[in-house]
């Protein structure tokens, strides 16, 4: 499937920094903890989001885009991490955050020339060309490495706002993974669409917390992860263009999910936990493996397949860290099965019961959780060229009510699952109850993939 859209006209290119005179003027430095580490080289998070909001240019510009910067700076100064910059030393010492007074975020404002149809194109659920999103969110800034100094800066977030002519704007995020997890991430683009819909302060319960001592390590776990990070790279690969892979949505109810739930409960009646998060990643893990075999991949039935999964683990440490708290706080935990069963006609039940098994005795086991902690990256780097597969987002994250003024998105899409042979999960826009999966793959996969999908539930 080539791609038919053309790409977005840049109107202009600037800098948003936090106010001057609301608190920006002073420095802020954040340590990374191990936490953060295993992210310091993962590829660029990218979000999309898509509004139906019919405006012309002159309002665009005239109205839209200086609220826009304006609620941005406003939003900056309670979030200054993502004003500045993430900061190499020259001497090998573990990096650091940093916001000096004149930092600022990289925004872009385009403006789509394609038609209605197109931006109708883009927000509905059937395959479309993964390579037509990226006109919508920018790139970072390239690092910058002082001459005198050899310190490197790395920024951390930019932003895109893009018009869709009489029918709708898009906003594109991405940001540095190592500066703050999808919990972080979320908080403050909430955060931001209240303050550009309301023109208001937010409540101090709402503020980002940033002490890092909350983060215990007595042992200096983060000197482990950091000297294991040089000797050797967990490194996301360049995303190559075209990628040669169609986006597509699909939905699951609420009451999709309780039918896939009595139907494991009537087969494995002894499975301890079965979430909606277990039995959607279940389903669509073993819809995966059937489609691969549809296709004639070359993959053996013995061949391991992985599921892996970051655990918010702000409530499950030893002693709880704040819901606020800004930066990365996941835990890591895997599932194991193999190719041939969950190609298999029981694949589905296999799934969920190894998914359920790997929460119970893990997830929500803190000493489990946390047991291998200094040789996460080492098990991470293990699984590197493996069958694998993993999720971005969580059920509990509602991008659908992130309304700058235009009302809620039409379209949530996750970019940077194109890359990472991961699926995106969020709450749906449509059903109270319900999820919202996203994959990227190829254009016969994701064929063979929706039929099983669909049939599947009708079968099941």
């Amino acid at each position: 499937m080539a791609s038919t859209l053309k790409p977005a006209t840049i109107l202009d290119r600037c800098r948003v920094a936090p106010p001057a005179d609301g608190g920006a003027a002073t420095e802020q430095s954040l340590p990374l903890t191990f936490f953060d580490i295993g992210w310091l080289h993962f590829h660029p998070i990218q979000r999309v989001l898509f509004y139906q909001f019919p405006c012309s240019k002159t309002h665009f510009l005239k109205t839209i885009v200086p609220n826009f910067k304006i609620s941005l700076s406003q939003t900056l100064k309670h979030f200054l991490p993502l004003a500045g910059n993430l900061i190499f030393p020259p001497n090998s010492k573990i990096p650091e955050f940093q916001y000096i007074p004149g930092d600022s975020v990289s925004v872009t404002i385009a403006e789509s020339s394609n038609e209605d149809s197109d931006f109708n194109y883009l927000t509905s659920n059937q395959p479309r060309v993964a390579d037509e999103f990226y006109a919508f969110v920018p790139d970072l800034p390239e690092p910058v490495i002082e001459s005198e100094s050899g310190l490197k800066r790395v920024p951390l977030f930019a932003v895109q706002i893009t018009l869709f002519p009489d029918t709708g704007i898009s906003i594109g995020f991405i940001n540095h993974h190592a500066i703050g997890d999808a919990s972080s991430i979320v908080r403050f683009i909430k955060t931001w669409s209240s303050i550009a819909k309301l023109g208001v302060e937010i409540d101090e319960l709402l503020l980002p917390f940033y002490d890092r001592s909350v983060i215990r390590d007595p042992s200096g776990i983060v000197y482990i992860h950091w000297n294991q990070m040089k000797n050797f790279k967990l490194e996301s690969s360049p995303l190559n263009f075209p990628t040669n892979k169609v986006r597509a949505t699909y939905i699951l109810r609420k009451e999709d999910i309780q039918h896939l739930k009595n139907i494991v409960r009537d087969r494995k009646p002894d499975l301890i936990h079965l979430s909606s998060f277990t039995t959607t990643i279940a389903y669509v893990w073993s819809c995966l493996a059937k489609s691969t075999y549809e296709t004639g991949e070359r993959v053996q039935d013995d061949d391991a397949d992985i599921f892996a999964f970051a655990v918010d683990a702000r409530g499950r440490m030893t002693q709880p860290v704040p819901e606020g708290y800004f930066g990365n706080c996941l835990a890591f935990a895997y599932a194991y099965s193999t190719f041939g069963e969950l190609r298999g006609d029981d694949g589905f039940w296999a799934a969920a019961e190894v998914i359920g098994d790997v929460i119970i005795e893990k997830v929500n086991n803190k000493e489990e959780l946390f047991k291998d902690v200094e040789n996460w990256l080492n098990i991470f780097g293990s699984l590197v060229g493996k069958r694998s597969f993993g999720v971005a987002g969580s059920p509990k994250f509602d991008m659908y009510d992130a309304d700058f003024g235009w009302g809620k998105p039409k379209k949530h899409e996750s970019v940077s699952i194109d890359g990472d042979g991961s699926m995106s999960l969020c709450k749906s826009r449509e059903y109270e109850g319900g999820l919202e999966i996203g994959l990227s793959l190829p254009k016969m996969k994701m064929d063979a993939f929706a039929d099983i999908f669909s049939t599947g539930l009708l079968k099941m």
